[in-house]
């Protein structure tokens, strides 16, 4: 029994250090944003003749904002003898005759823009992004998917980066339709926000890759043959490309200043979908390209980064162990004393706040301060309330790393749409929804497992565990019953649920 309980410390103490290790990652990267930011990205020069550009617009099943999608296209800043807009569908539903209606009224505008509407969908998103260039006209090749909106700007803003051979693509910062709108888009800005203003700046300035984000991006179509093309083998065509443009020596920039503002997802099954997708397509990718990057010839600095961000990923294997093994590793600090209390508390649990909880909460907020100078501090109060949602979710990302690492085949699940912004908030009652299975059963038995470390933490007077115990609990229980509530009846979980993570944050803070 004490060997049985030693390894399960063992393996729990190894989890804890992993975590820690990618918490410091984390924190790299703030030290590298704000040593490097200085070095804003600006256009080598401006062309004296504007490049033709075909803007690409990939869709499946958006009747909700196809229309509302080509309506801002069309209203791009760009001369219209030099713009071409492809519709690329391979929709199955009304989505159909919404598309075409609204292209055809284009078309007796003036406007060059073409409907090609696939018959089947293979390769998915990047099938029909390659279909599409095989045929485009521009030398430049912008990309939006159906829930944004760009800006008329958005173009010009863009192009005369080009005019740097070396510049392949150019990415705009993700902009919010809706990040009010409830506490799924509250906590899905926030990580957003993360991953453009910090990772990316960081990345891209000090020389190591970065990635396409799928949309909101110019490429050069020179770039996209040279690299290969659109490939269907991982659900992240666009980071797939990314790193396969790159190691052929194009140069990327990230323009933060330049926002696209997009919907985010209002339900918790839509939320999950694209998370798991991105989830599994990171892990494709790093198992397709990681060991060519590591036996090139590129520099360690941008070897290691690609190691860190395409694996990455795999955080959520190590929480939900960590998880599973929360109730052992209490027992364990009783059953078998390697450490009095205050050595434990010194280099044991301090340390993983310290490298998990802390990095994480400087992170996010720091990006905040970046974005909003006047509001950031209101921020802090959304920390428990990410931190725990960002919990919720691990056991679907980490079943999504467990397929990929498995080769386990599922389709492109494409991301629920429904056209809400900050005027039209009325989603319920509408199609789509976001894919269902049995996890949210799995989250509720976890969320009660917790329950019961919670209440064995009290009895044994571990007071310092408690508040981060409850908030795994919450997060396993918002999320799973999100994922019950809003599936089924398209209406949110009760307030409760909503009030005791509020609680939560106040109780913490």
């Amino acid at each position: 029994m004490r060997a049985l309980t030693i390894s399960f410390l063992a393996v729990y103490s190894l989890v804890m250090l992993l975590i820690c290790v990618y918490g410091m990652h984390r924190i790299l990267l703030l030290c590298l944003y704000y040593s490097s930011k200085s070095r804003q990205a600006k256009p080598r020069g401006r062309f004296q003749s504007l490049p033709p550009v075909t803007v690409q617009l990939p869709l499946f099943n958006e009747k909700y904002v196809v229309e509302r999608l080509i309506d801002a296209v069309v209203r791009l800043d760009y001369p219209k003898d030099r713009l071409e807009i492809q519709v690329l569908d391979d929709s199955t539903d009304d989505t159909v005759d919404i598309a075409s209606r609204c292209v055809k009224r284009y078309q007796d505008l003036g406007y060059d823009i073409q409907y090609l509407h696939r018959a089947n969908r293979e390769g998915f998103k990047a099938g029909a992004l390659e279909a599409g260039i095989k045929v485009a006209k521009g030398a430049f090749i912008a990309i939006f998917d159906a829930d944004f909106i760009p800006r008329p700007g958005m173009l010009l803003d863009c192009i005369h980066f080009f005019t740097d051979p070396r510049v392949g693509m150019v990415q705009t910062r993700w902009g919010h339709l809706n990040p009010s709108h409830n506490m799924i888009t509250r906590t899905q800005a926030m990580l957003l926000d993360g991953h453009f203003v910090i990772e990316h700046s960081a990345r891209n300035r000090t020389g190591r890759f970065m990635n396409f984000n799928g949309t909101a991006g110019v490429w050069r179509r020179e770039t996209v043959i040279d690299a290969g093309g659109w490939q269907h083998d991982t659900l992240t065509e666009d980071l797939d490309l990314s790193y396969r443009a790159q190691m052929r020596g194009w140069r990327f920039v990230f323009a933060p200043d330049l926002v696209s503002p997009a919907e985010l997802p209002v339900e918790m099954n839509a939320f999950k979908t694209q998370q798991h997708r991105w989830t599994k397509g990171q892990v494709q990718t790093a198992k397709k390209l990681l060991p060519k990057i590591l036996k090139s010839d590129l520099s360690w600095k941008v070897k290691l980064e690609a190691f860190f961000h395409l694996t990455c990923s795999t955080v959520y294997i190590y929480v939900v162990v960590m998880t599973l093994l929360l109730l052992p590793a209490l027992y364990a600090r009783f059953e078998v004393k390697f450490w009095e209390s205050w050595q434990l508390l010194v280099f044991f649990h301090i340390p993983f706040f310290i490298c998990a909880s802390l990095s994480a909460s400087v992170f996010y907020v720091l990006t905040q301060r970046e974005i909003n100078r006047r509001g950031w501090l209101r921020s802090i109060l959304m920390l428990p309330v990410l931190m725990a949602v960002g919990i919720g979710i691990s056991l679907v990302n980490a079943k999504g790393v467990i397929e990929a690492f498995f080769n386990w085949p599922s389709g492109f699940i494409r991301t629920p749409k429904y056209g809400v912004d900050a005027a039209n908030r009325s989603w319920r009652g509408k199609m789509y929804r976001g894919s269902r299975n049995f996890l949210p059963i799995l989250e509720l038995i976890i969320a009660v497992y917790l329950s019961g470390v919670v209440c064995v933490a009290v009895a044994w007077g571990l007071w310092s565990m408690v508040p981060f115990l409850i908030m795994f609990q919450l997060g396993y229980f918002y999320v799973g019953l999100m994922s019950i509530f809003q599936g089924k009846k398209a209406v949110p979980v009760p307030s409760v649920a909503a009030a005791g993570l509020l609680l939560l944050a106040l109780l913490l803070i």
